[in-house]
């Protein structure tokens, strides 16, 4: 059960709803207008929402944009058993079916793409999908591995996601973390890809180690039709340090659903890059300081009215201009032109 999720007046307000299956519930944080082509955004293991908290502003020109809180992260409570990856993709089927989101565009990162994967395998209605830093690599299949290749990745994320990355830790606690661990590392993506007829489009960063170029090469190839590219300077957590390249590949991707296949890997040019927005001024850090601190009191009293004052705050004081640059850009720029 889930109420209606009301409309959004700015890209800054932040709707939050739940939409349960039996006890278990995900939590679901809505901006932006309705009508139009839904984006639902699914995180990875461990983390929560926040982590496209820069990404979702950005894709409202679309349609409304929800971005998950699952079971067990995100301070939403976890059942009393581990979660399988089937699991996870049953409840975000829910989450599309009880919200009436008619085939959006399905953007998973991390063990969210394991997620995405397993529902859109099932579901051929579903025609666009985005896998950002896609899990697990085969090659290197063991827990000891994935935990150097994460730590290596790490090294080359910006202090914000490292600072989202403990809070999303210290929410989810050791103890589940280490119950669906085991799940994502036994999941094969692999035998998955094959069956997905959506179109896909493929992100890596140039210094993600978990995701290594070889792999996602290879998914290319397992896809039926699918483009991929990386971004140059980028870790594992590139929708949320490179939000406006993530948003204008997701964009221009839907716009040409239904192209050729494409292996290429191509690299996104470093001169359509901007990096105008990576500083916060002082009163954008106080603000947002201020909101998380909300956010987090709303998560400890379960309380989802003041966590979208949070939330909304917090969008509010990030909130860069991204939409009206002046300076003739519209944040659509072409990338088709990047080489190799």
């Amino acid at each position: 059960m889930s109420r209606k999720i009301p409309r959004s007046t700015s890209p800054t307000d932040v709707v939050v709803t739940r939409v349960y299956d039996g006890s278990t519930y995900a939590r679901v944080n809505t901006v932006g207008r309705a009508g139009g082509r839904p984006f639902v955004l699914v995180p990875g293991i461990g983390v929560s929402s926040s982590y496209f908290e820069r990404l979702a502003p950005r894709l409202n020109e679309m349609g409304p944009v929800h971005a998950l809180d699952l079971p067990g992260f995100g301070g939403v409570p976890h059942p009393g058993r581990a979660l399988s990856i089937r699991g996870y993709a049953d409840l975000l089927g829910k989450v599309l079916d009880d919200l009436g989101l008619e085939n959006p565009v399905i953007v998973g990162h991390s063990m969210g793409t394991q997620i995405v994967a397993d529902l859109v395998s099932r579901r051929p209605e579903i025609s666009t999908i985005v896998l950002i830093g896609p899990v697990v690599n085969p090659a290197e299949r063991s827990v000891l591995r994935q935990a150097l290749r994460f730590a290596q990745s790490a090294r080359h994320e910006t202090l914000r996601v490292k600072v989202l990355a403990v809070s999303g830790y210290i929410f989810c606690g050791p103890k589940w973390f280490s119950r669906v661990l085991p799940e994502m590392m036994r999941f094969a993506i692999e035998e998955r890809l094959p069956h997905i007829e959506a179109n896909t489009l493929v992100i890596r960063g140039e210094h993600d180690a978990v995701s290594p170029r070889e792999w996602i090469e290879r998914i290319s190839q397992l896809l039926p039709l699918s483009r991929s590219w990386e971004m140059p300077g980028a870790a594992h957590s590139v929708m949320h340090a490179y939000a406006e390249e993530v948003a204008r590949l997701c964009v221009e991707h839907l716009r040409q659903e239904g192209t050729a296949r494409d292996d290429l890997l191509r690299g996104v040019p470093e001169e359509s890059i901007d990096r105008s927005d990576d500083d916060l001024s002082l009163r954008q850090v106080l603000e947002s300081t201020r909101a998380r601190i909300t956010e987090t009191a709303a998560i400890l009293k379960d309380d989802d009215a003041m966590l979208e004052r949070g939330k909304s705050a917090h969008a509010e004081a990030l909130r860069d201009g991204h939409g009206d640059r002046g300076d003739g850009r519209d944040g659509r720029g072409d990338l088709e032109r990047g080489g190799a």
